[in-house]
């Protein structure tokens, strides 16, 4: 008996280490797929421009600039400072202060001198009611400053969509800056295409980057060592997925801190959902599935050099809770949108998109746990030739550590941004601190997301903010 219940054990074991190699040489596989895909397109794009403008400037699309606020008194008027100096010539911009607890509406009022007006608002999506609305009459462009009451970002955002005159809508973050041209380049998608309803922009940390109107005057990365691993990982994510689904409109996620939408088509699907923690994923798929059933001609694009500047959390608690939210919010996500997994009228979207975030985003953190507990187990066993295992290991990091520096330097050289030496000798450090250290952290937070996460599912994500380096 005992006998048969070892062999039992030895099977499993067996089984589960050759599956999660499996699982190990399938994600590898795809993430060199869509590496050498970005790589391949930011070269192309690159060329192309280098010898004629894509874009005619003559033509301009209305555009209103939303940015939610929330205790935000530190960069909220550095923020506003660069949208107003953006090379674009129709576009307003709102700020929505979410009824911070701090000197948020007073610090934009007096930085800009503002004044109190009366404005009907109609709200067509829902969102919390307005308590002042502020107005600055000698800017280059409107400015709105709406103060209501607290309900959450999505709700925040509503009342932007609510209050926005134009028929395309930007949200960004209140941390976060503009490239001088990045309105231009995030419309082109449009200007190409009438049935674009989204456009995803580039979203880069700019800790220790020196910007002067609009542009990076010096490039280098961050000293901190936890923001410097997020530079790293941020032109990865950028470069492989959301490039390749853009292949084939399978784009699931525009970043919250940068992203272009069709007014009509947000109202339509009922704005942001104020009930999730992922407001910006859930609103892509739900345009998807609108589009989809309603049988609606539609893109999803992504504009590879469209670039929004944004602070990165530099410290290890802050880093933790934004992925902890950024899990929670995936998984509400997908499990709100549950019908599209293996929906033959959703297309690569469901075979390829919602099946690749559901097991390698999703599920990745519990099954590389079950993993790594399972060779443990088999090398303590003598299941598993532990040469092997580390050789495997060992190849495995340095596999992915070079698509991690493909994607960087590829995305800086592109980006005709000035490495140093010391920071390119920095990366390489970057990309071992992420393998040897840091993912196996952010494993771990997601892995346990779930622990106690109703508590404060609908408050906003505070992380410690900085002066954004302007000139």
């Amino acid at each position: 008996m005992r006998e048969k219940i070892l062999e039992i054990v030895s099977a499993f074991l067996t089984g589960a280490g050759s599956g999660f190699v499996v699982y190990l040489i399938l994600y590898s596989t795809f993430l060199f797929l869509a590496v050498i895909v970005g790589a391949w397109t930011l070269y192309y794009k690159n060329k192309k421009r280098r010898f004629r403008n894509i874009s005619d400037e003559k033509y301009f699309i209305p555009v209103s600039i939303i940015v939610p606020a929330y205790n935000e008194e530190v960069t909220v008027v550095d923020t506003v400072r660069s949208l107003l100096a953006l090379d674009y010539i129709s576009y307003e911009i709102i700020v929505v202060d979410d009824g911070s607890k701090d000197s948020t509406t007073k610090t934009l009022v007096e930085a800009f001198g503002m004044k109190k007006i009366r404005r009907p608002i109609r709200k067509q999506v829902p969102c919390k009611d307005v308590e002042t609305i502020y107005e600055c009459f000698d800017q280059k462009v409107p400015l709105v400053l709406i103060r209501k009451k607290n309900g959450g970002k999505a709700d925040a955002l509503n009342m932007g969509i609510n209050a926005c005159r134009y028929p395309y809508f930007i949200c960004m973050d209140a941390d976060s800056v503009l490239q001088a041209d990045s309105l231009i380049k995030i419309t082109e998608p449009v200007l190409a295409d009438e049935n674009v309803v989204a456009v995803g922009g580039v979203v880069r940390p700019c800790n220790d980057v020196e910007l002067e109107n609009g542009w990076v005057k010096k490039y280098r990365l961050p000293k901190n060592p936890i923001a410097c691993m997020q530079v790293i990982e941020y032109d990865r994510s950028f470069l492989s997925t959301r490039i390749l689904f853009d292949k084939f409109n399978g784009s699931l996620i525009i970043s919250g801190a940068f992203g272009l939408f069709k007014k009509e088509a947000v109202i339509a699907v009922g704005g942001y959902d104020s009930k999730t923690m992922g407001e910006d994923m859930e609103l892509v798929v739900d345009l998807h599935k609108y589009c989809t059933v309603n049988k609606k001609p539609y893109a999803i694009k992504y504009a590879t050099d469209a670039v929004c500047w944004t602070q990165a959390p530099e410290r290890l608690r802050d880093l933790m809770k934004q992925r902890k939210r950024w899990h929670l919010g995936l998984f509400q996500t997908l499990m709100k949108h549950r019908s599209m997994a293996f929906d033959f009228k959703s297309g690569p979207v469901s075979f390829i998109s919602y099946a690749y975030f559901f097991i390698y985003e999703f599920l990745s953190p519990f099954i590389e746990a079950f993993g790594i507990i399972v060779t443990a187990i088999a090398l303590i066993s003598g299941l598993i030739n532990w040469r092997f295992a580390l050789l495997f290991t060992l190849l495995y990091a340095l596999f992915g550590a070079m698509l991690s520096l493909t994607s960087f330097f590829a995305r800086t050289q592109t980006a005709e941004l000035t490495l140093s030496f010391k920071d390119v000798l920095k990366a390489m450090l970057m990309c071992l601190f992420e393998i040897t250290f840091m993912h196996f952290v952010l494993t771990y937070v997601r892995a346990t997301a779930f622990i106690g996460y109703r508590k404060k599912k609908l408050q906003w994500g505070r992380i410690e903010r900085k002066k954004i380096n302007l000139k």
